[in-house]
This record gives structure tokens, sequence and C-alpha cells, in this order.
């Protein structure tokens, strides 16, 4: 690889590992697979498939109105088929999990297991509650204006750089210059970031929602988040796990939007014991707080 071509799209591919299939769906939109590396961990057990959406990364060759929900799971599909699984389980993360959930909808038969990592049902919990979280939590008012335009995609791609980089101390848990310093080192300086993707994902994801549709997910489910996530808290958690029968639902403590970072152990152990069908090492975190009623999807 890591470039193959699908459906038209020279698309990224990074395959490791050996052993059932997992495939990883990234956040963004407009970032790439890096921030999912750390579950390269599981490649002594799985085959681990790392890939950038269309429009996404490294992939490139399609129109940026082409990132639609039916050529996002379209193209992980085709990928599957080339690759020669007959299923694969999927781990989505953030954006990545809405495209996941899509696909679970569109290609039942071609999961085997599903992973939801601090993602949502729909699109209101990032587009309306996230300023107002950040808002509470004492971040500045020219921060929460920020987070109201970047996760409603009305940030130009001019700003993309500047706007990431004042919302980006709100994604830990605790945030720390020495451990992002450390991760950059690690890889994370290689990631490829497509603003145009960005803006209009923002305008794609407007009024989107699976939440009445939960139920007719049927395979074994993992929502997994870190506890401090501003995007997608421990209550939206509770209802994407609700929702989708038999789910099993696990808030990792002294984490933020992504836990596979700031708690890799911890996070990659517990998808591990998921992936075997192995009991829950501990019991789930309960949300602190509860929801207001006016969040509650529509």
């Amino acid at each position: 690889m890591p470039k193959i071509t699908i459906r038209g799209v020279s698309m990224y591919v990074e395959v490791v590992g050996q052993g059932p299939p997992l495939v990883l769906m990234h956040g963004g939109p407009g970032l790439d697979h890096i921030s999912l590396t750390p579950f390269k961990r599981l490649a002594d057990r799985y085959t681990v498939v790392l890939y950038d959406h269309r429009c996404n990364g490294r992939s490139a060759g399609a129109a940026v109105t082409s990132m639609t929900w039916d050529n996002l799971t379209a193209d992980a599909d085709a990928l599957r088929e080339t690759l020669g699984f007959e299923r694969w389980a999927v781990l989505g993360h953030s954006f990545g999990g809405h495209v996941a959930l899509e696909y679970a909808l569109r290609y039942p038969d071609r999961i085997s297991q599903l992973i939801l990592l601090d993602t949502a049902g729909d699109a209101r919990w990032s587009q309306e509650n996230a300023a107002e979280v950040l808002a509470d939590r004492g971040f500045s008012p020219k921060t929460v204006a920020v987070a109201r335009r970047f996760y409603s995609g009305r940030i130009a791609p001019k700003d993309f750089v500047r706007a990431a980089f004042r919302l980006l101390p709100a994604y830990d848990h605790r945030f720390s210059i020495v451990r992002t310093a450390h991760g950059m080192l690690a890889g994370a300086w290689r990631m490829k970031t497509r603003p145009e993707a960005l803006t209009f994902g923002g305008q794609m994801m407007r009024g989107w929602s699976v939440m009445e549709r939960l139920g007719e997910i049927r395979v074994p489910t993992l929502v997994i988040a870190g506890h401090d996530d501003f995007l997608f808290p421990p209550e939206s958690q509770a209802l994407l796990a609700t929702g989708i029968p038999g789910a099993r639902l696990r808030i990792i403590e002294r984490a933020g939007h992504n836990p596979q970072a700031e708690r890799t152990a911890e996070t990659v152990a517990a998808v591990a014991d998921f992936l075997a069908g192995l009991p829950e090492r501990s019991t789930p975190v309960l949300p602190r707080r509860r929801l207001a009623a006016d969040a509650l999807p529509a």
C-alpha cells in the first residue's frame, strides 16, 4: 500500500498485524488516521486497518462535495471487499463514529462488532452543546465563540489552523504542553489536515441524526468515551448506549476526547476485552450530572 484506488479515489490505507480484521474510522472531518495509531497495539491479535476518508488526510482524487454518507460508507465497504474480508469489526472515533453508525445501518451483514469512541448518534451534541460546555468550564468568550463557528462548519479554511490551536486545550482532561510535544515527536507531526473538508462536513452534519434507528443495530456494540469529553460528554454516551440493543457503556476517567492518547493502556485494553468477548474489568462510571431536558435529541 499505502495508496490504493477505491471507487475512483486514491485512498491512503495502512494494514498492520494479523488475525481477525478491525477497521478504524478516524474523526474530523478534515483530519486523518494519525489520532488512532495507538490502536496499532492490537496488531498482535488483529489485522488493524487504518485509512483516510475521501477528501481527508492523504486520500485524494475526489471533490469535497462528494463527501456524503453514501460515498463514505460505500468507500469503506469497497475497501473491505478489496482487502478480502467477509466481515470486520468497526471502530469509529468522533466524526468517524458517525460514519461507523451509518455503515452499520447500511451494511449490517458486513460488521462483526461495533466500537463507538467519543461520538454521538446526532449532530446536536457538537454543534449546539460543545460551546456551552466550554463556557461552563471557564474557557474565554473568544474560545467559546470560535467553538460555535468551528463545530458548525462556519470557519473559513484559511482560519482552520488558528482555530484548531485555540481549541486544542479543550480536548484533554488536563492539557499538557509537554505531553503534546511528546505526541508530536511520536508521530502526530505527520497529521495532514484538510480544512475544506471541515467546512463542508459542518454543513453536511446539520440536522443529521440516526437516533431513531439505533434499535436496528444488532451487532455487539461498545460505547466508550473519556469522562471529560466536551464534544460528547457522558450524558450523550448514555443515550447512545441505551438506544443500541445490548450495547456496553464504558467511561474512561481522567480522559477527554481522545482517551486512546491520554489513557492509552486502559482504552486499548477495554477495546481488546470487548473484541475478545471478555466481561468488563470494572463497572462503567455513570454520568455525574443529569441531562437538561432541552438538550435531548428531538
